[in-house]
C-alpha cells in the first residue's frame, strides 16, 4: 500500500502505462546495490531514489574531490573531503525519505564481492576500473544476481545487462561479462579520466540510462539489454547496439567450466 504522500510523489508513475500501481509496488519492494558513487553512480542513485526503490546499497571507498563536481551532480561543494558513500546515501534519503540508503565504504574485490552482492535483487556497476568490473560480474554470476553494468570514456559510453545464470531463447546460456571482454586490457593502456578527461554530461546520460535499465529489470517492461551492448557516441550524439553471445571458451559457464 502507498501512503497519500507516496501517491502524490509517484503520481506520474502510477498513471504510466506498463508501470502503474503494480510496477511502483515492485520498485518499492526492490533492493538495489550500486557499485561506485562516481560519474555513473551519482545520477544512477538520484534517479533510483526518485523512482522509489525500496533500498539502495551504495558501495564506494573514495572521498568527494572538487574535480568530481564537474559530473557527479549528486554532491555539493560542501561535500568535498567527505566519504562518497555516506554523502550519496544522505542525498538519496533527502530526495526521497521513503528510500532506505545504506553506505558501504569498502572497495569491492574478488575476496568480498560475493558477500556484498548476495541478497540484493539487482546490482548496478558504475565502477571505473576493470578489476572491479570483473570481480562484480563474476560474483553476480555465482550469486545469480542480474547485473546492469556501464562504462564511460572521454566522449563515449556503453551499457549492457548480464544474466548468465539463465538461458536464452535458443537454449544456450546467456553471455557473461567475460564473453564480451575475455581479458582486461594491459595496465596503463587505457588512460583514466584524470589523464584523458571526460565529458560531464555524458556521465549523467549513461547514469540515467543505467537507472532506466534497472527499473526495466525490476518492473519487467520492454526489451532488456541481455546480449546487447548499447554504445553511445556523445561526440556525434549517436547510439547503436552491438549483439554479443555466449562464448563456450569463457571460464564461468563455458564448456570447460561445465565439464
Amino acid at each position: 500500500m502507498f501512503s497519500s504522500e507516496e501517491v502524490e510523489r509517484y503520481a506520474r508513475h502510477l498513471v504510466l502505462r506498463d508501470v502503474g500501481g503494480p510496477g511502483q509496488q515492485k520498485l518499492k519492494g526492490a533492493r538495489v546495490l550500486v557499485v561506485g558513487a562516481g560519474g555513473l553512480g551519482a545520477p544512477l542513485i538520484q534517479y533510483l531514489a526518485a523512482a522509489g526503490i525500496g533500498e539502495l546499497g551504495i558501495v564506494d571507498d573514495d572521498k568527494v574531490s572538487l574535480s568530481n563536481l564537474q559530473r557527479q551532480v549528486l554532491f555539493t561543494t560542501a561535500d568535498v573531503g567527505r566519504p562518497k558513500a555516506a554523502c550519496a546515501a544522505l542525498a538519496a534519503t533527502q530526495l526521497n525519505p521513503n528510500v532506505k540508503a545504506t553506505p558501504i565504504a569498502l572497495r569491492i574485490g574478488q575476496e568480498n564481492a560475493g558477500r556484498l552482492v548476495a541478497g540484493w535483487d539487482v546490482v548496478a556497476d558504475g565502477s571505473d576500473n576493470f578489476a572491479t568490473r570483473y570481480a562484480v560480474s563474476d560474483a553476480c554470476f555465482y550469486e545469480k544476481r542480474p547485473l546492469v553494468t556501464g562504462a564511460i570514456g572521454t566522449f563515449d559510453g556503453s551499457l549492457t545487462t548480464l544474466k548468465p545464470y539463465e538461458k536464452s531463447a535458443s537454449g544456450a546460456p546467456n553471455p557473461t561479462y567475460r564473453c564480451l571482454f575475455p581479458e582486461p586490457p594491459p595496465p596503463g593502456s587505457i588512460p583514466d579520466c584524470a589523464q584523458a578527461g571526460v565529458l560531464g554530461a555524458l556521465a549523467g546520460l549513461l547514469g540515467a540510462l543505467m537507472a532506466l535499465e534497472v527499473m526495466r529489470e525490476i518492473v519487467g517492461f520492454g526489451d532488456g539489454l541481455v546480449g546487447r551492448l548499447l554504445l553511445v557516441d556523445a561526440f556525434n550524439l549517436r547510439f547503436e547496439h552491438v549483439a554479443y553471445a555466449w562464448d563456450e571458451a569463457n571460464p564461468l559457464n563455458g564448456a570447460i567450466a561445465a565439464s
